[in-house]
C-alpha cells in the first residue's frame, strides 16, 4: 500500500471495528434480555423453572448448531448482508416472544431466535480477519470482543430501568426488538464486508504465509475443512470452549435469579451486579488480548490457561462466601469471574481464526460455537436441576470445577504456534 492508502486503511479499519461492535452488541440485547425477564416470569407463574431451563438449553444448542452451519456459509457470502438479516430476524422473534403467554410459543420463538442469533458472530469473525493483520489480531479483536459485554450490559441495564419504571417483563422484549431493528439498518449501511467495499486494497499476508500472497489463490471447501478439522489445536480449544461457556452462562443466564433466591437481592439490584460482571469482562477481555500479543507473542492458549485458573478460583470463592456477607463482596467475586472468563471467551475465537487463517475463520468459529453452546445442556437445564435439588451452593461449586477442567484442555495446547498460515501455505 502507498502511504495514503495505509492511512485510509487504518481509518477504515477502526471504523469497521466500531460499527461492527455496535451492530453485534444488539444481537446480545435481543438474547440476554431473557435472563432479566425470567425472575418475574417465574414469580407470575407464566413459565416453570424446568421449562425455562429446557428452553435455555435448546436455544443454546441450536445457537451453537447455527454458528456451525452459518460459519460455512459466512466464509462464502457477503458478511454485511448476512449479519443484517440475522439481526432483523432476531428483532422479530423478540417482539413475538413478548406478545405470547403460552409456553409452547415461548419455546418456538426463542428457539428460532437461537438460530438467527447464530448469524451474527461467524460473518464478524470472517470480516475481522480481512481487516486486521494476524500480528495484531489478538489485541484488536479483543477490543472488538467487548461488544459481547457491552451488549449484555445494555440488555441488563435497559431491563433494570424498565422494571424500575414499573413496566412488566414483556417490555424487556418489545424495547430491545425495536432497537435491534434500527441496528439492523445501521449494520447494512455502515458495516463493510472487507476493504474492497471501501475501495481499498486487501491485506498483504505474504509475511505470515511465508510466500507471495497472490490474489489469484483459490480456496476450496476441502481446503477449509482441512484447515479446521485436521488441526489438533482447534479441537483442544473447542473442547475447552465447552467449559468456558458453562462458567460464562452459568453466571450470565442465572445471575439475577440466583442472586435473588440465594442472597435475597432484588432483581433490579441483581441486574446491576451482573452489569458489574460485564464491565469487568470488558477490561479483562482487552487485557487478555494485550497480554497475548505482548507477553505470549500471539499464543492465546497460554493466556487462557491462567484466565481459567483464576476464573475457577473466583467462582469457588463465591461458593465459599457465607450467607449474610456484604453485597460488595459478592459483587467483587462476580467481577473477578467476569474479568477472567471473558479472556478465554474472546481468545478462543481469535485462536480459531489464527489457526484456520482468514480462508476458514468463520468455519472455525462456527465449530467453536457448536462446542461452546453445547455447554447450555449444563448451564441451562443442568444448573436449574442442580439448584433445585441441591441448592445454589452445589451449583456454584460445580461451575468452579468446570473452569478448572477447561484449564486442563488449554494446557494440552500450550505449545501451539501463534498462527496456521505457514502450515496452510506448505
Amino acid at each position: 500500500m502507498t502511504d495514503v492508502q495505509e492511512k485510509a486503511f487504518k481509518r477504515a479499519q477502526w471504523r469497521f471495528i466500531l460499527c461492527s461492535m455496535i451492530a453485534y452488541a444488539f444481537f446480545y440485547i435481543t438474547r440476554k434480555n431473557l435472563s432479566m425477564a425470567q425472575p418475574e416470569m417465574l414469580e407470575q407463574g407464566v413459565i416453570t423453572k424446568e421449562a425455562l431451563g429446557t428452553i435455555l438449553t435448546v436455544h443454546g444448542v441450536l445457537y451453537g448448531v447455527s454458528r456451525f452451519v452459518n460459519g460455512f456459509w459466512a466464509d462464502k457470502l457477503n458478511g454485511r448482508i448476512f449479519m443484517t438479516i440475522g439481526l432483523a430476524l432476531s428483532a422479530l422473534m423478540n417482539f413475538l416472544f413478548g406478545c405470547t403467554s403460552l409456553t409452547v410459543l415461548f419455546a418456538a420463538f426463542w428457539i428460532v431466535n437461537g438460530w438467527t442469533q447464530g448469524m451474527g458472530f461467524p460473518p464478524c469473525a470472517k470480516m475481522l480477519t480481512h481487516w486486521i493483520h494476524p500480528k495484531e489480531l489478538a489485541t484488536k479483536m479483543s477490543i472488538w470482543n467487548t461488544s459481547h459485554s457491552f451488549g449484555s450490559a445494555m440488555a441488563l441495564g435497559l431491563c433494570s430501568m424498565l422494571f424500575a419504571l414499573g413496566m412488566g417483563w414483556r417490555w424487556c422484549f418489545y424495547v430491545p426488538a425495536a432497537l435491534a431493528g434500527l441496528a439492523a439498518v445501521f449494520c447494512f449501511f455502515c458495516v463493510k464486508d472487507g476493504p474492497h467495499e471501501d475501495g481499498l486494497p486487501e491485506l498483504d499476508l505474504s509475511d505470515v504465509r511465508g510466500k507471495a500472497d497472490g490474489a489469484e489463490r483459490t480456496v476450496t471447501d476441502a481446503d477449509r475443512r482441512r484447515l479446521v478439522y485436521r488441526n489438533h489445536v482447534i479441537w483442544l480449544c473447542a473442547l475447552a470452549n465447552f467449559f468456558v461457556y458453562v462458567v460464562r452462562f452459568g453466571f450470565l443466564d442465572w445471575g439475577p435469579t440466583f442472586l435473588k433466591e440465594y442472597k435475597g437481592i432484588d432483581v433490579s439490584k441483581g441486574g446491576l451486579m451482573i452489569i458489574a460482571f460485564e464491565l469487568a469482562a470488558v477490561v479483562g477481555t482487552i487485557f487478555a488480548g494485550w497480554i497475548t500479543d505482548k507477553l505470549f507473542a500471539g499464543r492465546g492458549v497460554r493466556t487462557c490457561v491462567f484466565c481459567m485458573l483464576f476464573a475457577g478460583l473466583c467462582a469457588l470463592g463465591f461458593w465459599y462466601l457465607p450467607n449474610g456477607a456484604p453485597i460488595w463482596q459478592a459483587t467483587l467475586l462476580l467481577m473477578g469471574t467476569g474479568f477472567f472468563i471473558y479472556g478465554p471467551q474472546a481468545l478462543i475465537g481469535i485462536v480459531a481464526a489464527q489457526q484456520a487463517t482468514n480462508d476458514a475463520a468463520a468455519m472455525a468459529n462456527g465449530f467453536m460455537g457448536i462446542m461452546g453452546y453445547a455447554a447450555t445442556t449444563v448451564s441451562g437445564l443442568g444448573i436449574a436441576l442442580i439448584s433445585k435439588h441441591f441448592g445454589w451452593n452445589a451449583a456454584l461449586l460445580s461451575i468452579g470445577g468446570f473452569a478448572l477442567v477447561g484449564m486442563v484442555f488449554f494446557l494440552f495446547a500450550w505449545n501451539a504456534q501463534a498462527t496456521g498460515y505457514k502450515k496452510a501455505a506448505a
